[in-house]
């Protein structure tokens, strides 16, 4: 009689492969994500995620990766570091005549890389296991199916959910990816949950420019950069516009005040350095790219999947809150002979922003 198969070496091995392949820490938890299920719904029904329809669509599935795929009993949890070394980000936001990009978006896409990496590992569990044990379903995720990847990762120990609800981990911030394999494998399950430190901390609640917060743990898609810039395909909301500032794709601010984050350590992956000069780019030469030339420069980059006139409107709403010049001025005029409806409208705004030099800066704003 053989002996049987030694699943605590083997979950020890994935995580010794994991952070060979560039994983700063792999965690393992079962699938059970109950508890979580309620809160999804209450999100939903408070209308939070405004026009991302697929996370209600598929909602209960979310909070049941056994049904995602049917068999897996755990996910094996894997978080990779993404923040290049010095990007500037404030003087870079200081900098009215900038573009900003959130950070994790200045390199390559990393969907690709992090699902080829788990692919990888899936392979070495798979060459690890006798023949009689490769019998069930596994599959990586990268932010590509819906799970809820931030829960299963404070499960299996990566972090706790901060109020700004990202992951936080104590000796990493924020500044990384989560990425997930659901296994019919029943690996040991770590029992480290860290334990939620935000304390009575506020400051990513208090620096958010448009009030995204409701309440604490909570985010108001609607009223986040992030999904304004990036999820929302119509007109930015006027109200929202000023606030904007030069964020032209996403928004890191309750990311950078976070005092956790003097733990995070830069990336040494080279496809998440930042390509094109992204990372402190004139918004002026943004604007004036071709629709070819954008598909040139974000070639291989999340920044692509908005769109040419997604892009287009974000960058029109940011050179309306620049200082006022005529060069903006004559650029935005110049590209509204060329404009589609929607850019049209925000390149309207934006001159009438232009056209009142002695304004006064909206910085933050305030529910009634």
């Amino acid at each position: 009689m053989s002996a049987p198969f030694d699943f605590h070496q083997l979950a020890a091995d994935i995580k010794m492969w994991g952070r060979e392949l560039g994983f700063q820490q792999v965690g393992i938890t079962d699938t059970d994500l109950s508890t979580e299920e309620p809160r999804l719904n209450a999100w939903l029904a408070q209308g939070y995620h405004g026009t991302m329809e697929w996370l209600e669509r598929r909602g209960t599935l979310r909070a049941r990766p056994d049904e995602l795929l049917p068999g897996s009993v755990r996910s094996i949890a894997v978080r990779m570091d993404y923040l290049p070394g010095d990007t500037q980000q404030i003087q870079v936001l200081k900098d009215s005549r900038k573009a900003y990009v959130s950070r994790y978006a200045l390199g390559r896409d990393y969907h690709k890389l992090m699902r080829k990496r788990l692919a990888q590992l899936i392979k070495r569990i798979e060459e690890s296991l006798p023949e009689a044990l490769r019998s069930g379903p596994q599959r990586p995720f990268v932010d590509s199916a819906p799970i809820m990847e931030r829960p299963l990762a404070a499960k299996a120990g990566l972090g706790w959910v901060g109020k700004h609800t990202l992951l936080l981990n104590n000796e990493a911030g924020s500044w990384f990816f989560l990425g997930e394999i659901l296994t019919y494998l029943p690996l040991p399950v770590d029992e480290s949950e860290q334990p939620n430190r935000c304390g009575e901390c506020t400051a990513c609640l208090k620096v958010c420019p448009t009030d995204a917060f409701p309440t604490p743990y909570t985010l108001d898609a609607r009223r986040c950069i992030s999904y304004l810039t990036i999820e929302n395909k119509g007109p930015i909301p006027e109200e929202f516009r000023e606030p904007m500032g030069n964020r032209v794709f996403g928004c890191d601010d309750c990311q950078a005040i976070c005092p956790w984050n003097k733990y995070a350590q830069p990336t040494d992956e080279v496809d998440f350095l930042p390509r094109h000069g992204l990372a402190d780019a004139d918004l002026a030469r943004l604007f004036s790219w071709s629709e070819e030339e954008f598909l040139r420069y974000t070639e291989g980059s999340a920044i692509r999947r908005i769109g040419y006139e997604s892009w287009q409107r974000n960058l029109a709403v940011a050179l309306g809150n620049a200082p006022s010049d005529p060069d903006i001025i004559a650029l935005l005029r110049h590209r509204r002979a060329q404009a589609t409806p929607l850019v049209a409208e925000h390149i309207d705004w934006a001159l009438a922003q232009q056209d009142r030099p002695n304004r006064r800066r909206q910085r933050k704003i305030r529910r009634k």
